[in-house]
């Protein structure tokens, strides 16, 4: 099947691709592989916000049991990537303004701690920063905007890495997984201004030069933009 007939397949029925996954559980499918699958699945955009999970459909497409998926959705949930709703059942979460503000208040706090840091960092996490750097740049020249999203957030995740906190990676990493499908669904004009990785490589050789204060600024108003075209986006979409 073509990229085109494949697309259109997955839009026609979200869970026929998920088929593809079994092999990812093995003989001793758990809860936490089958929980694995689906996030992969929501992160990419496969299982867009507001999709029902049918137990049903998904019971086949991944050959588990019902039990099973009740308790992968638990793990979601608690992640907060899925919501179970009275008499609708799953679906997949859709930020709510307050949600984004929550987020980006949360990212703040954790990459500037990040930031912070980097005068005392390891190479190997510097490194992690030119790699997403280095990646975005390549998506972009490529017209990959799902692999520019996608590098984006890893150059965030990695600079909250700089602090050297296993919890803060945790945390950074949790609150970044809720936001990609609402980052996927913004409309393509979002990166036609300054697309990230711009901000993203002069933020990083502000770094580079020590020009901290400068950084720090910067990260700020990155922040901000990507928090504004967000809740413009969902006002839109709600008029």
């Amino acid at each position: 099947m073509d990229r085109t007939n494949a697309q259109a397949a997955s839009a026609a029925d979200p869970f026929a691709p998920l088929a593809a996954d079994r092999d990812r559980l093995g003989r001793g499918s758990t809860a936490q592989r089958v929980a694995d699958v689906l996030r992969d699945r929501i992160a990419e955009g496969t299982l867009p916000p507001g999709t029902r999970l049918s137990e049903e459909a998904l019971g086949a497409a991944l050959g588990v049991s019902r039990n099973t998926l009740r308790e992968a959705f638990r793990l979601l949930a608690h992640g907060r990537l899925v919501v179970h709703e009275v008499n609708r059942g799953v679906r997949v979460r859709v930020l709510s303004r307050a949600d984004v503000l929550d987020i980006f208040t949360v990212r703040r706090a954790l990459e500037l701690a990040g930031l912070r840091a980097a005068p005392e960092a390891r190479p190997s996490q510097l490194s992690a920063l030119a790699q997403a750097v280095a990646g975005g740049e390549a998506a972009a020249r490529a017209g990959d905007w799902r692999a520019v999203s996608t590098a984006d957030l890893r150059f965030h995740r990695a600079l909250g890495g700089l602090a050297g906190s296993p919890r803060i990676d945790e945390y950074l990493s949790r609150v970044l997984a809720e936001l990609r499908p609402a980052l996927l669904a913004l409309p393509r004009a979002r990166w036609l201004n300054e697309p990230p990785p711009v901000r993203n490589r002069r933020l990083t050789d502000l770094l580079e030069r020590g020009a901290l204060h400068l950084a720090e600024a910067e990260l700020e108003s990155s922040l901000a933009d990507s928090r504004q075209m967000l809740l413009d986006t969902m006002g839109k979409a709600a008029t």
